[in-house]
């Protein structure tokens, strides 16, 4: 959906505990959570009209995000 956040946390909420445990023990997990975090808030602003691009750089940061989310979401579940 247009102009909405995807933050992990509110994205994946039963595993709050989960991912702040790997963001503080995980150097890995850190680095790409933050990542996803940077993409998801440039995405917002792009969606949001603070910053304008093409439509391909759009689409192609929101398969980042994804394929960030799903490597994410996988080390999350190795828990």
């Amino acid at each position: 959906m247009l102009n909405e956040k995807h933050d992990l946390v509110h994205e994946l909420p039963e595993y709050r505990d989960t991912i702040h445990h790997l963001k503080t023990s995980n150097n890995r997990f850190a680095r790409l959570f933050d990542d996803y975090h940077n993409i998801d808030h440039e995405i917002h602003r792009i969606e949001t009209g603070v910053e304008t691009t093409s439509d391909q750089y759009l689409d192609e940061r929101k398969k980042q995000r994804l394929h960030l989310k799903d490597e994410l979401f996988s080390m999350i579940r190795k828990v």
